[in-house]
């Protein structure tokens, strides 16, 4: 049984009906009441004080939706938006004006906007030119001594008369492939994960890569986890400069199916590093960069050891709405002493119970579910007429949840033997069967994807993006050289 999508092209002349929160309105997060998530199959409740960040909202869930103030709550998903320095925010914002075609959303992300480095080595004026030709003062204090390209990912409503718009405009932003017009970028465009890159782009005086995808796919992804491209990137700290609520409400159920995908690769017991670094890496399983020599190796390590506090923003109003995980000690979301202290590391333990465990797996993403439900009736030898009609009936509850308005059926998603199975599973082999099934829908569409971008990105800007890749790598392999030096030293000092 199929569900029928539900689109965004009915909202994409109302997705600015209502404006999302500002960094000012989010600089604080409120500290949400006690709660009991669906995980743990609580009745829900109508007090207009519920938890902002969760509570009934996954089982009756209508992606279509039109304007901010369709969200289930006031400040839902307050938690996607990060806070950085104000005025490279603007500076930003003003470079999407440049843009004629119509962004509807855009979010900036990885080490151009968000530190994988300390950026304490020192560097010319020229040096720091020679990557923005004319930046902006707050990106240099931003991007201090490692000047990096800014990356940015669009959504819009269609893609080819996108393009179309964008090539009259921007003709130099796209490589010989241009010349066969804005149909064949569009088809081009769907293969892999569904995103068309321009890099090595001078804008506003800042050297950037953008991605262009559509709302359709963006949502489609973040919600079933197709292929985690785009879903992937929102696990980790982004900086959202036009919102949408279909991506909005979308990307909260992408977020809570992190977290709870980590908990099941994670044991009883585990640090916020942990935690963190888990999520980070789900989206690097299987992903043939990695492979290769030319992706620094300690890059999960950089990315969540610089940008704790983004990541607890992101995350820790989640863990709060889960009955399964609890920090070791009480925390409050409205104590900036720990919500903005980078060198706290709470620890948080997990109940293991393996009904509460299935909830969770029960409410995993669509496609991801189903190819982990595929691994285990393998694994337990489930007939294939028991394994269907299983299936067929989750497919059942998804599509009651998804009805739209008023016509939706909320049926709480709830783990059943199948999934209690699952759960019970020695938690060596399901972090096993776990990994392997992120590596398969990963693998893929990242494969194909990266091949895009090298034959669709011209020889010039391919090779220079291979030699910034190993440039990078290079990097990364000095700076483990020297710590591993370190700490022989070290050793040698106390042996002494």
């Amino acid at each position: 049984m199929r569900c029928q999508s539900t689109s965004s092209r009915d909202s994409r002349d109302k997705s600015d009906g209502s404006s999302p929160p500002s960094d000012a309105a989010s600089s604080s997060s409120p500290s949400p009441p006690s709660t009991t998530s669906s995980d743990s199959g609580a009745t829900g409740s109508d007090n207009k004080n519920a938890n902002p960040f969760g509570h009934d909202w996954e089982d009756s869930v209508d992606f279509a939706i039109k304007s901010f103030e369709d969200l289930p709550h006031r400040l839902f998903g307050i938690n996607q938006h990060m806070i950085i320095n104000y005025e490279l925010k603007e500076a930003l914002r003003i470079m999407l004006r440049q843009f004629n075609a119509p962004i509807v959303y855009c979010f900036a992300y990885g080490s151009g906007v968000f530190p994988q480095d300390s950026g304490s080595r020192s560097i010319t004026e020229a040096d720091f030119r020679a990557v923005h030709p004319r930046p902006p003062d707050a990106l240099v204090r931003s991007q201090r001594g490692s000047p990096k390209m800014i990356d940015f990912i669009f959504g819009v409503s269609h893609t080819q008369h996108w393009h179309s718009i964008n090539m009259k405009q921007h003709r130099a932003h796209y490589s010989a492939v241009a010349s066969l017009g804005s149909g064949f970028v569009s088809r081009v465009q769907r293969w892999g994960a569904g995103v068309y890159f321009n890099p090595y782009v001078e804008m506003d005086g800042m050297l950037i890569k953008y991605g262009v995808t559509s709302i359709d796919n963006l949502v489609n992804d973040l919600s079933t986890w197709d292929n985690l491209y785009l879903a992937g990137r929102l696990h980790k700290p982004v900086k959202i400069l036009r919102d949408h609520p279909q991506v909005r409400l979308a990307n909260q159920h992408n977020l809570i199916a992190a977290l709870r995908t980590a908990l099941l690769l994670l044991p009883p017991r585990f640090s916020e590093t942990d935690l963190y670094s888990t999520i980070a890496g789900l989206s690097y399983l299987g992903d043939p960069r990695m492979a290769l020599p030319t992706e620094d190796k300690s890059k999960i390590n950089n990315i969540v050891s610089h940008n704790v506090v983004h990541f607890r923003r992101l995350y820790a109003p989640l863990v709060k709405t889960l009955p399964n995980v609890a920090y070791a000690h009480p925390v409050r979301l409205d104590d900036d002493d720990w919500i903005l202290d980078p060198a706290a590391d709470s620890a948080l333990a997990q109940d293991m119970d393996p009904r509460k465990r299935g909830n969770m797996v029960r409410r995993l993403p669509k496609h991801f579910r189903s190819r982990l439900y595929f691994q285990y009736q393998k694994k337990l030898a489930m007939p294939n007429d028991d394994f269907r009609r299983m299936i067929d009936e989750a497919d059942s509850e998804d599509c009651d949840a998804a009805g739209p308005g008023d016509r939706a059926i909320i049926r709480r998603r709830q783990g059943g033997q199948f999934e209690r199975r699952i759960a019970a599973d020695d938690p060596q082999q399901l972090k096993r069967i776990v990994r392997q099934v992120i590596k398969q829908t990963v693998n893929w569409p990242s494969t194909a994807q990266s091949a895009k971008g090298l034959l669709m990105g011209g020889w010039r800007r391919s090779m220079r993006y291979l030699g910034d890749k190993f440039a990078k790598w290079r990097k990364g392999r000095s700076r483990q050289a020297a710590k591993g030096k370190a700490g022989h030293d070290s050793s040698s000092n106390k042996s002494d």
